[in-house]
């Protein structure tokens, strides 16, 4: 995947502004237990940033606080509740999501806490509400940016960065749970943001109000039952979210198989994600075969 990480800048508003930093350039500073005390009693200690927590293992430092800045207090917490938001940066919604969001899970090591701008926090929310909303998920209220600092010392990002990912106009993303390639990371995230997952073709697509009515073929094969009743499966209909203008290649092509994934959201089952039922791409036998043993990360418990 293509390095979205913008450099880090720590800026003191309104007046002075730091140099930025980088994997290279950053010196930390000496930790002091005794410097300062978090509102649940416990002085928070350095510690590397271990390779299997994905979301900020590459995000441009090596170590980082524990307790974090959500509270969590053990690093295996910090790795479960961390884990969910590992699609969302796959997503590319917004340059800076891996910035705001390791800030918190895994706050850099320095002699105070620092937070998240909340310019930072809002620009990241209003970019990547519309993918979460796609999947059925709202903003969580833990990452409330009206708590974040105007000014103070807070983390923010170079706006003017080359990594910035540049939209011709006129050009409508990709409806977000069509927009995947076939291989077997990908199938398993949407696995896990999804409850069921089935395997039948699309009879109908219909415009309804902002989303997309898809109608199923009454043949269906139930690959994961998850919350979904088997009587729930023989009239199920299932809906893209915003999906009234956005583009999406598998649902212009009725006559394939499809492995179809969904959650239900009040209603509602919302179309979580759509890949071709081809068994001949490794990637794709390789997905169905993890799917039973994969184990998920808490999206349920995180976007709340």
């Amino acid at each position: 995947m293509k390095n979205l990480l913008p450099k880090l800048w720590m800026f003191i508003a309104p007046v002075v502004l730091l140099p930025s930093l980088n994997a290279t350039e950053y010196e930390y500073y000496t930790w002091k237990p005794e410097t300062w005390v978090n509102s649940y009693g416990k002085s928070p200690q350095c510690m590397e940033i271990p390779e299997d927590l994905r979301l900020c293992f590459n995000v441009g430092y090596h170590q980082m606080l524990l307790p974090n800045l959500l509270e969590h207090e053990t690093i295996a917490e910090v790795k479960q509740q961390a884990g969910s938001w590992v699609p969302l940066v796959h997503k590319a919604c917004h340059p800076g999501t891996q910035v705001f969001l390791c800030s918190l899970f895994a706050p850099v090591c320095l002699e105070r806490p620092i937070y998240p701008c909340r310019w930072l926090c809002e620009a990241v929310r209003d970019s990547c509400t519309p993918i979460m909303q796609a999947f059925g998920f709202p903003w969580p209220e833990m990452l409330n940016c009206d708590k974040f600092p105007l000014g103070d010392v807070c983390i923010s990002m170079n706006t003017t960065s080359s990594d910035d990912t540049d939209k011709s106009p006129g050009v409508t993303s990709v409806c977000p749970p069509c927009d995947n390639e076939m291989n077997t990371d990908g199938i398993l995230e949407h696995m896990c943001a999804s409850e069921f997952a089935i395997k039948t073709k699309i009879k109908e697509v219909k415009i309804d109000n902002l989303d997309r009515k898809v109608i199923l073929q009454k043949r269906r094969k139930a690959v994961k039952l998850g919350t979904l009743k088997k009587q729930d499966l023989k009239k199920l209909v299932l809906y893209l979210k915003n999906g009234a203008d956005c583009p999406c290649q598998q649902l212009e092509n009725l006559g394939s198989n499809y492995l179809i994934m969904g959650r239900s959201v009040g209603k509602q089952h919302i179309l979580t994600g759509i890949h071709k039922w081809d068994k001949s791409s490794k990637e794709f036998k390789k997905a169905l075969k993890k799917l039973k043993s994969h184990k998920c990360s808490a999206f349920e418990t995180m976007f709340k």
